[in-house]
């Protein structure tokens, strides 16, 4: 087997990658460049292959990602607009009287008289006190590294696609060239039989 028969699986440290290092799918315009013969096809399909379930592996946790963003970004943005709410009263501002959910079905009522000062929840049951000007700012720049991570997911996953399709257009290159080979092969072999045959047909 050649080195070209390898290259597939070798050339990992010069493949060209999108911003968030995703590796480009290798274009084959040749498929002479990937197989020598034909016992270089299934190895060649094998990897290729192999680099199909990479992506779709890559694709499932960015549709995963893009869900979970999706229910966090609004929570954010509501958690946002009340601490500019609450930003905006002063201290001759009366109490706020509402409801808040402690759980999925039960809610309770409450007095919010001004505050300076919020109490915001950093996950994994951590929650700390804020001076509001403080919470307002964490919170934008949460809210525009959502974004910014929800935008970079869907041009993730558009380049996820594009890599698949390159691949699935490359394992039927080389399959469809496996196939003509073989098709010589067999004209070949009939040829060289039927040759055979009349050469060893007795003079009339």
């Amino acid at each position: 087997m050649s080195a070209k028969g390898k290259e597939p699986a070798g050339q990992k440290d010069a493949t060209p990658t999108n911003p968030r290092g995703i590796p480009y799918a290798p274009f084959v315009d040749k498929v002479e460049d990937y197989v020598t013969s034909r016992d270089d096809v299934q190895s060649t399909l094998r990897s290729f292959q192999e680099m199909i379930s990479k992506y779709q592996f890559m694709e499932l946790n960015l549709q995963r990602r893009v869900a979970g963003l999706k229910d966090k970004m609004p929570d954010i943005e509501k958690t946002l607009e009340t601490v500019r709410f609450l930003k905006t009263r002063t201290e001759e501002s009366d109490p706020i009287e509402t409801t808040f959910e402690l759980n999925d079905t039960l809610y309770a009522k409450a007095s919010i008289p001004p505050t300076d000062e919020v109490y915001l929840w950093l996950g994994a049951n951590v929650m700390l006190a804020y001076p509001i000007d403080e919470a307002e700012s964490l919170l934008t720049s949460k809210l525009a590294a959502a974004k910014q991570s929800y935008a970079n997911c869907e041009e993730d996953l558009e380049f996820l696609r594009e890599q698949i399709t390159t691949m699935e257009v490359a394992i039927a290159r080389v399959y469809n060239w496996d196939v003509v080979q073989k098709r010589k092969e067999k004209a070949d072999e009939e040829r060289k039989g039927k040759g055979a045959e009349d050469g060893a047909q007795p003079n009339g």
